[in-house]
């Protein structure tokens, strides 16, 4: 048995930098991070006016109970103002947000219209032409707010003048293909609250997305050219020095597809694949605390599953030698998949190279709707 071919000793070298930079990221962010106090002042008396945008594409089986579950907040009525900006529906979308308006005259309601469909923040920059509120929260239609409170809490925490954005946890209603997205989320939640904790995330979620409006307009709106548009604002917002944050108690519940599962992760990974890029060429300033943050998330995004594909392919290039080592050690990693979290962090990165692949070809800004 040859311990010394090269190729085996790069490939290990490469599969230990793979695994322990985010483990160590992670037992970080958790053992500093997770528990700590975050230094921010909530004032639970604040209710400014707040703005609710749901954007939709062929969302008639969600948007009404979409806009019963913005109804039901227990937030003043009169400081609501719900904004549907629908793009080109053809299954009856605008009619059904028409009659649910017709039927709860109490809060206000504009639907905007698009003609076409031009993505998701073109419909976001429309839809903020229309708004008035101090606070604009984006909400896609087939997720919930899980709790009669997150309006309150969101304008709780944006009382916070040194907080400029906040989003959700969020938790799929479903647990996915052998389990991977709710493992995928149990570890993916802790990343994004602990990274609140030390100073912002620069991952948001469109379940849940809130922001100063006089912030958005500060950085322009919604980047039209990328698909996460909520992330990418988020992190603008925090490279202009104030915080974007996670809140462990705002808690969004978010629909899984019925079908097409993984085309569907690969999709979001392609944007935030985009997000990482742009904020990598942008070469802004970034706040001493948010440095760990952004930089870590950059490299674990862009950087480290190739370096993961490498060790697979020298592995693989080993074996086909007849290194018994090296078919041994091919055997552990594929014996590993047994273990859910593994699996699930191997999933990620697949998506994460085919969200790379394609993107070469592809931004997938209007995709697309998938049946969930």
């Amino acid at each position: 048995m040859q311990t010394t071919d090269p190729l085996i000793i790069a490939a290990i070298a490469l599969a230990f930098t793979h695994f322990s930079i985010p483990i160590t990221y992670y037992w970080y962010l958790r053992t500093r991070w997770l528990n700590s106090l975050w230094n921010i002042v909530v004032d639970p008396s604040h209710t400014p006016m707040i703005s609710v945008i749901v954007p939709t594409y062929n969302e008639a089986g969600f948007i009404e109970g979409k806009l019963d579950n913005i109804y039901d907040q227990e937030y003043p009525r009169d400081r609501i103002e719900v904004v549907v900006v629908d793009s080109a529906s053809t299954d009856g979308t605008p009619e059904r947000v028409l009659e649910w308006s017709n039927r709860h005259p109490d809060i206000a309601l504009k639907l905007v219209r698009e003609p076409v469909r031009r993505g998701k923040a073109h419909a976001l920059n429309e839809a903020l032409k229309h708004v008035s509120g101090e606070i604009v929260i984006i909400t896609d239609a087939d997720s919930r707010l899980l709790g009669r409170d997150s309006l309150k809490k969101v304008a709780a925490y944006l009382s916070d003048p040194s907080v400029g954005a906040v989003s959700c946890v969020k938790i799929p209603e479903a647990s996915g293909p052998e389990g991977i997205e709710a493992s995928y989320r149990g570890f993916y939640n802790v990343l994004r609250v602990a990274e609140s904790n030390l100073h912002s995330t620069p991952v948001f979620h469109g379940e849940l997305a809130a922001f100063r409006r006089n912030l958005l307009e500060e950085v322009g709106g919604f980047p039209t050219d990328i698909g996460s548009d909520d992330s990418h604002t988020a992190t603008l917002i925090a490279l202009k020095g104030y915080r974007a944050i996670i809140a462990r108690d705002l808690v969004c519940e978010e629909a899984i597809p019925r079908k097409g599962y993984h085309m569907w992760r690969v999709r979001r990974a392609q944007h935030l694949v985009q997000h990482f890029w742009k904020i990598l060429r942008a070469r802004h300033k970034v706040p001493k605390r948010f440095k760990t943050v952004l930089y870590t998330e950059t490299y674990l995004h862009l950087f480290n599953p190739w370096i993961l594909l490498a060790a697979a392919i020298l592995l693989a290039a080993s074996a086909a030698t007849g290194s018994l080592l090296a078919i041994l050690l091919l055997a552990l990693g594929l014996a590993l998949l047994l273990f859910k979290p593994y699996r699930a962090w191997i999933a990620t990165q697949l998506y994460l190279i085919a969200a790379a692949v394609r993107n070469l070809w592809t931004r997938e800004l209007a995709w697309e709707k998938t049946l969930k």
